[in-house]
C-alpha cells in the first residue's frame, strides 16, 4: 500500500478493524487511500464503483497456529473469501488484473528443497491447505476464464509494522523491549526463509505488471532470500542487534504441530523473467525492524 501511495497510485482498501498499534494508522496511511465500506465476501458493489485496474488479494487469515486450532474459520477466510472475491471481479470486469497471495506453506513438506514453481502441491495441515486451495482457485480462474491473474508463493514476510505478535520477529522485538527473554515454542531448530517487506512489496508489484503479457497469465511465482535461517539463530540476532544481556527462552521440543521442519524457496523464475531480487539481507532487515519495534513500543 505504501509502495503504491508513493508511486502516485490511488488506493482504494476495505475497511476494517485494524490490529493496535497498526502502520495503517499510526503513521496516517489511512488517510491517504479511499476506504471502502464492505467485505471480502461481498465486493461486487465496491468493484463496480471503484473500476480498479489491479488487485492485490492479501486478505487472509495468517496464522499457522490460529489454523490447526480453529481451521473453519480458516478455510473461511482464505478459501471462500479468495473464490468470492475471484467471482467478484469476473462479474465485474474480467480484464482486472489480480495478484494472489498464496505462501512457501502451500508446497507442504517435500524431501528435496528449495522449493520450485513445478513441485508438487501437497500440504497436510490446515492453513498449508488453506493457502494451497486459494493458489489453485485463483490459477484456474486465469486458465478458465483468461483472466489476468498470478499468484505470489512468498517466504516468511517480516519488518516494520508487523503487530501479529504470536509471529517471531514481533514477538522477539517485543519481549527485548520488555527486558524479558524471548520465548521459543519449538526446540529452535526448525528453519524458514525470510523476505523483508519491503523486497515482498516490489515483488507484489514486479508479478503485477508481469500480467500485462498474456503469457504470465496463470503463472505462479515465488519470492525468498533462498537460505533458510533456524528459529534459534533469527532470535539470537535479534537479540544481539537490541544489545540486550539475555538468552532465549527454549521451551518446546521438536517441531510445533501443523508446523514443517525445513522450508526455503527457489526465486530464479522471478530473478530471471521479472528482474527482482531481494535488496535486505536478513541482518540488515533485522536492524530495521529492531529500530521500529523499540520506537513504538517504547513510544
Amino acid at each position: 500500500m505504501e509502495r503504491l501511495l508513493a508511486r502516485g497510485d490511488d488506493v482504494a482498501v476495505l475497511s476494517r478493524s485494524d490490529l493496535a498499534g497498526s502502520r495503517f494508522d499510526s503513521e496516517g496511511l489511512r488517510e491517504r487511500c479511499t476506504l471502502v465500506e464492505g467485505d471480502l465476501t461481498d465486493l461486487g458493489p465496491a468493484l463496480a464503483d471503484i473500476q480498479p485496474d489491479t488487485v492485490f488479494h492479501l486478505a487472509a487469515q495468517t496464522q499457522v497456529g490460529e489454523a490447526y486450532r480453529s481451521p473453519l474459520n480458516t478455510w473461511e477466510t482464505n478459501i471462500r473469501g479468495t473464490y468470492l472475491l475471484m467471482e467478484a471481479v469476473r462479474g465485474c470486469d474480467p480484464s482486472t488484473r489480480v495478484v494472489v497471495a498464496s505462501s512457501d506453506k502451500a508446497y507442504g513438506p517435500h524431501e528435496r528443497l528449495p522449493y520450485r514453481e513445478d513441485f508438487a502441491l501437497q500440504p497436510s495441515y490446515p492453513y498449508d491447505v488453506s493457502k494451497a486451495a486459494t493458489d489453485m482457485i485463483a490459477r484456474s480462474y486465469a486458465t478458465t476464464y483468461e483472466m489476468p491473474v498470478a499468484v505470489t508463493r512468498l517466504a516468511n514476510v517480516y519488518g516494520p509494522g508487523d503487530v501479529n505478535w504470536s509471529r517471531l520477529v514481533p514477538e522477539t522485538a517485543r519481549a527485548l523491549v520488555r527486558g524479558e527473554r524471548p520465548v521459543i515454542r519449538s526446540d529452535g531448530t526448525p528453519e524458514r526463509d525470510y523476505i523483508y517487506v519491503e523486497d515482498a512489496a516490489d515483488a507484489y508489484l514486479a508479478v503485477a505488471s508481469s500480467l500485462e503479457a498474456g503469457a504470465n497469465r496463470g503463472r505462479a511465482w515465488n519470492a525468498g532470500a533462498g537460505e533458510p535461517y533456524s528459529v534459534l539463530e533469527v532470535v539470537n540476532r535479534l537479540i544481539e542487534i537490541s544489545g540486550r544481556d539475555v538468552e532465549p527462552d527454549v521451551r518446546g521440543t521438536g517441531v510445533p504441530p501443523a508446523e514443517i521442519d525445513r522450508q526455503f524457496l527457489d526465486s530464479t523464475a522471478i530473478r530471471e523473467e521479472l528482474g527482482w531480487s531481494p535488496k535486505w539481507d536478513l541482518d540488515r532487515g533485522l536492524r530495521a525492524a529492531w529500530a521500529w519495534y523499540s520506537r513504538a513500543l517504547e513510544g
